[in-house]
């Protein structure tokens, strides 16, 4: 009888066992089912901590980097700004004023008279031109108005300067001891400037007296083109004619050599 019962405990714990076995099979993971799920604030906080380190690795990584972010955004070519328009400034009207019939200088061709004020339209454009005589030379030059200052135009000595020019021939000669070729762009320089005390230099200088030696070929056409410009303004401002003008500068010249001598 107990061998029986025990054999009937046995096969009771081993059934027992095996409907505990089929249960736990059969039961679901209640720790897969009832896992709290993860909150939002969570997942967010841990977010916003991955991307604060990696603004940490960033900012370190530009810090140690040997060329910074403020030297590159200099480096780059700043936009090429607009060239700024100039207007070129209009020229001035010539504060020389000139009326037709009046006597003028102009530094290479000497006195002349005005005969005209034309205007004329050239390239578009209107220009006032003085237009002057040369009767000597039988030659008629056109200066544009606006330019008159620039180019040399000027009205006629003061007697003042002429006796300036006129003191210049009293005094004694400064023949340089230059060769003559040199001598010579000097003294054409001179005529060509039309200041009358600097022409009067040339005629000083290059003069000859009867008891000196004759000049040469290229001495006397300076010196003749001297006297003759010389003789020409001084007859505009005297208002006498070229004759009287030239034969009183000689006379100066000879009552000079005459007390030298």
């Amino acid at each position: 009888m107990a061998t029986r019962k025990s054999v009937t405990a046995a096969k009771n714990r081993a059934a027992a066992r095996a409907a505990a076995r089929s249960t736990a099979k059969a039961r679901p993971d209640t720790r897969t089912r009832h896992a709290r799920p993860r909150s939002v604030g969570a997942a967010k906080g841990k977010g916003d901590a991955r991307n604060k380190t990696t603004e940490t690795k960033a900012k370190s990584e530009m810090k140690n980097s040997k060329t910074p972010v403020a030297k590159l955004a200099s480096s780059k070519p700043a936009p090429a700004k607009a060239a700024a328009v100039v207007k070129a400034a209009e020229p001035k009207p010539s504060e020389l004023v000139f009326d037709k019939g009046d006597f003028v200088v102009y530094p290479t061709h000497g006195v002349g008279r005005v005969v005209d004020i034309e205007e004329r339209q050239i390239a578009g454009h209107k220009l006032d031109l003085f237009v002057i005589s040369f009767e000597q030379d039988r030659m008629t030059l056109r200066v544009p108005v606006a330019k008159a200052k620039v180019s040399g135009l000027r009205k006629l000595s003061s007697r003042k300067i002429m006796d300036s020019a006129l003191t210049t021939l009293r005094g004694r000669s400064r023949v340089s001891r230059a060769m003559w070729n040199r001598r010579a762009q000097e003294y054409e320089a001179k005529i060509n400037s039309g200041d009358p005390v600097s022409i009067a230099e040339v005629v000083r200088d290059l003069h000859r007296n009867a008891g000196q030696p004759d000049q040469s070929y290229s001495e006397r056409q300076i010196y003749e083109a001297a006297l003759d410009r010389l003789a020409r303004e001084l007859a505009a401002v005297e208002r006498i004619d070229k004759e009287a003008a030239t034969q009183k500068l000689q006379g100066v010249l000879n009552t000079m050599l005459k007390q030298a001598a």
